[in-house]
């Protein structure tokens, strides 16, 4: 298959179900990670086409999800300032704090920009020299390049108005965590395509033999994902843990060696708190000494900061996969697009708002 109709096409869809259907005989709970996959899970009510025995979860690969709420009240303290312009991706500006989100901010009079990479901000940066320029750096390893090569060109051209909030996060130490979890229930998971078309899936290779999962990189069309969870039913039916590759159109073993070497040049890892999560062992990017002085984190001060978590909110659940939206006694009443208590309800990837818009059930 060539074009993005074909991944889509109902005759293809239905010979994968009917697979799935015939060759599953023992009920198996399978996770897809990414959040753009739940989307298009829930957009293609895919799981009405599966057989009762195949329970599918739902993770936190949706980045503006696990973004810390301490990192958030950050960005609203950087954002107020009247010597800054922030900048940032549009689905961080309703994102919940504390108490407030940067639309807010906006709101109030803040020079809160909404830009679609951080290279946009680079060009603020130069056009505005009398500012600070901080763009909000969020994302899994699909988009952490694009930041490092924005602090590459901003030290060639010599700015001292350029800043980032980096709370850049990485899929393979949140994977371990889910399958190192007891009481987890997955047996088997189906790896993000858009993250793996820069890491490759050699370190999927350890995990799944470390936990005896299989995991199945896929991409994010109803066919892909159908077909993803096809591979992994005849290796769970088979007694088989290896890493399969269903995205192999955009997808190789090594990933993208070129993204890899700037990563490693502009980031190291660190540990990284992820919102309903806590803190994951080597799960996030920081800039290297190197590049301190584009930390905003160094450059500038900020308020002691409170979590305040809403006891109406089981955002933490949800992204484990360990419950679904409609298990939460807030969900499409005092949580909605538009009102958001937690995150998963905010981003479009997110697996509240994908319940809510798709299912409202």
């Amino acid at each position: 298959m060539h074009f993005v109709d074909e991944y889509r096409d109902s005759k293809i869809v239905k010979i994968l179900a009917d697979q799935i259907k015939s060759s599953a005989k023992k009920r198996w709970s399978i996770m897809e990670v990414c959040g753009g996959q739940t989307h298009t899970i829930m957009k293609y009510n895919l799981e009405e086409l599966l057989p009762s025995n195949i329970n599918l979860l739902h993770g936190p690969g949706c980045p503006v999800c696990v973004t810390p709420v301490e990192m958030i009240d950050k960005a609203i303290q950087l954002a107020s300032r009247d010597d800054v312009i922030f900048t940032s991706f549009g689905d961080m500006l309703r994102v919940p704090g504390s108490e407030s989100d940067l639309l807010n901010v906006k709101a109030s009079g803040g020079d809160v920009r909404i830009v679609y990479s951080p290279l946009d901000s680079i060009k603020i940066a130069e056009r505005e020299k009398d500012k600070k320029i901080i763009f909000f750096a969020v994302g899994f390893e699909t988009t952490a390049p694009s930041t490092a090569m924005a602090v590459s060109l901003a030290k060639k051209k010599g700015l001292d108005n350029y800043f980032i909030l980096c709370s850049h996060v990485l899929i393979p130490p949140a994977i371990d965590l889910l399958l190192s979890s007891d009481g987890s229930g997955i047996d088997g998971l189906l790896a993000p395509g858009h993250v793996c078309t820069v890491i490759g899936y050699k370190d999927f290779i350890s995990q799944s033999s470390i936990y005896k999962k299989p995991i199945v990189v896929t991409g994010f069309e109803p066919a892909d994902i159908l077909q993803g969870i096809l591979l992994l039913v005849n290796q769970l039916e088979n007694n088989s843990y290896v890493v399969g590759n269903q995205y192999s159109r955009s997808v190789n073993k090594e990933g993208n060696i070129t993204a890899q070497k700037l990563l490693e040049d502009i980031f190291v890892v660190t540990n990284r708190n992820w919102r309903g999560i806590g803190e994951i062992p080597d799960s996030g990017y920081k800039l290297r000494d190197e590049y301190s002085d584009y930390d905003a984190e160094k450059i500038f001060g900020f308020k002691e900061i409170f979590e305040i978590n809403s006891n109406d909110c089981i955002a933490g659940d949800i992204l484990k996969g360990i419950s679904k939206p409609s298990e939460c006694k807030s969900f499409g009443s005092k949580c909605t697009p538009e009102h958001p208590l937690g995150a998963p309800m905010v981003s479009s990837e997110g697996t509240c708002s994908a319940f809510y818009k798709y299912r409202k059930i």
